[in-house]
């Protein structure tokens, strides 16, 4: 038994295990018109009246962009050892194009300092979806120009970050950008053409491969790069072959059109040809897949429920987007006939069921997909609907138990020979939903989003004891406010 399984199966986490929380620039900086940032595609998407629940916008958010240093205070309330950040896009390249504004850099640099300052390993994140608008009007992620022009930027970001930033991130979850952004339009930037999906997904693995290569070029050889996928656990409904066709189908378009290129440096077979009726894929150019096949140091992995997957009857359940609500139109491309049901058991505030073997399952694929690299969960949480005791307080035991449960499988995971490195809780702090808008809570800590005050939850500080011993603690939440 290695070392990590032994600490595993004695109840503990390896040593030098990370313990990060995660947020994203657009959903928490606000700030969205000062210091040069123009608009991203999710401004446009959150004041197009009925995109975003309640009309809500992140033109304030939590005002991350004024707050970074109570934020940072928090972070070391909580014991964590890492945070991992996205940068917007917008705010340091407004167009997407030319040179940087330098006060939209200073942000991070004054942020990146504050965080090594108080022992905080930052994660930079380069793309969590906000695009810069003029890039989308130029045609966004379905041309190929858009890959080209995030190289320019990752290395505009690793010139002014490179030297103090040692853990990188490509892009986070471009499932959501390709096929929520341009498939199902429930995201930004709320288009609806499958073909114009299978294009995104391309150019946004190409941007990865692109914006490798020029981090690599630019940053000090102990700089590690990464990519976070929300790659999908696939269940089908019943063992009949017509399910398990289905759950290799949409196995290949939430995963391996992803993972083939990534790690195996080609897309997979049954993927193009499920989706030969609507491309030849002749976007894919020579030396593309090359560029995607580019040397990662980790692999990050989002986990929030699994997929429950049939061939579609006229009874069956719409199809629907993977854990992100009933749409109008399907995100899966060339998939019409599969259908979507809601797993069994407990749910959370968003829908989702509450299924840690999940997390065991997607831990164990990469490990024997991808045994010499190293994993990172750089997502995980859940959301319920938080409110504060007359005490003040805020106490979520949904929350703590379902990370409890969680971790555990992480744990058994390691034991089972997994090399889980860290672990990102998602989030740091209540934040803009995206298209739920601020109806959706997913913090460690509460924020009220009418005076901006900050409350650490229950679960935060149930948290922050786990990061301080690299054990699961026993105690109840009522004990750790």
């Amino acid at each position: 038994m290695s070392d990590s399984q032994s600490d595993a199966a004695s109840g503990a986490f390896p040593p030098g295990f990370l313990w990060g929380a995660a947020t994203a620039s657009y959903q928490i900086e606000g700030a969205a018109r000062e210091d040069g940032r123009t608009p991203s595609i999710w401004d446009t998407f959150s004041h197009t009246p009925g995109k975003v629940l309640g009309g809500d916008t992140g033109d304030v958010a939590v005002d991350h962009y004024h707050r970074w240093r109570e934020d940072v205070g928090l972070m070391k309330q909580l014991g964590l050892g890492a945070y991992r950040f996205s940068v917007s896009w917008p705010r340091v390249q407004p167009t997407g194009r030319g040179p940087a504004v330098q006060r939209g850099l200073d942000f991070y640099r004054r942020l990146v300092d504050e965080l090594l300052a108080s022992g905080i390993q930052p994660a930079l994140t380069l793309y969590h979806w906000d695009l810069p608008q003029e890039l989308e009007d130029a045609g966004g992620w379905p041309e190929r120009d858009t890959a080209l022009r995030f190289a320019d930027y990752a290395a505009i970001v690793a010139d002014a970050l490179g030297d103090r930033v040692e853990n990188w991130i490509t892009l986070n979850e471009p499932w959501c950008s390709s096929f929520l952004g341009y498939g199902s339009g429930v995201h930004a930037p709320g288009r609806t053409d499958h073909l114009a999906t299978l294009r995104a997904a391309h150019h946004l693995n190409l941007a990865h491969g692109l914006g490798a290569q020029r981090l690599r070029a630019a940053m000090p050889a102990r700089n590690r790069i990464a990519i976070s996928l929300n790659t999908a656990v696939v269940r089908p409904l019943t063992q009949s072959p017509e399910d398990q066709d289905a759950a290799r189908r949409i196995d290949a378009l939430a995963n391996g059109i992803f993972d083939g290129p990534l790690l195996d440096g080609a897309y997979p077979e049954d993927l193009i040809a499920d989706t030969a009726r609507l491309t030849d894929w002749s976007f894919v150019r020579d030396g593309d897949l090359a560029a995607i096949n580019h040397p990662l140091d980790a692999l990050g992995l989002n986990y929030y429920t699994p997929s429950l997957v049939s061939r579609a009857d006229d009874n069956a359940a719409a199809p629907r987007a993977d854990g992100h609500g009933t749409t109008e139109h399907s995100p899966w491309p060339c998939a019409d006939d599969i259908a979507f049901h809601q797993t069994p058991g407990e749910r959370t505030a968003m829908g989702w069921t509450v299924d840690p073997t999940g997390l065991y399952d997607l831990l164990m694929r990469y490990t024997r997909k991808a045994p010499d690299l190293p994993l990172y969960i750089t997502e995980n949480g859940a959301a319920y609907d938080d409110k504060p005791d007359p005490d003040g307080q805020v106490r979520d035991p949904e929350r703590l138990a379902y990370l409890r449960a969680h971790l555990g499988t992480v744990r058994r995971a390691i034991q089972d020979g997994a090399d889980v490195r860290g672990y990102y809780l998602w989030s740091l702090l209540d934040n803009f939903e995206w298209s739920y808008g601020y109806s959706k809570r997913f913090g460690a800590v509460y924020v009220d989003y009418a005076t901006q005050a900050r409350t650490i939850k229950a679960s935060g500080h149930w948290y922050a004891e786990l990061a301080k011993t690299g054990r699961l603690p026993k105690e109840p939440a009522d004990s750790m406010t």
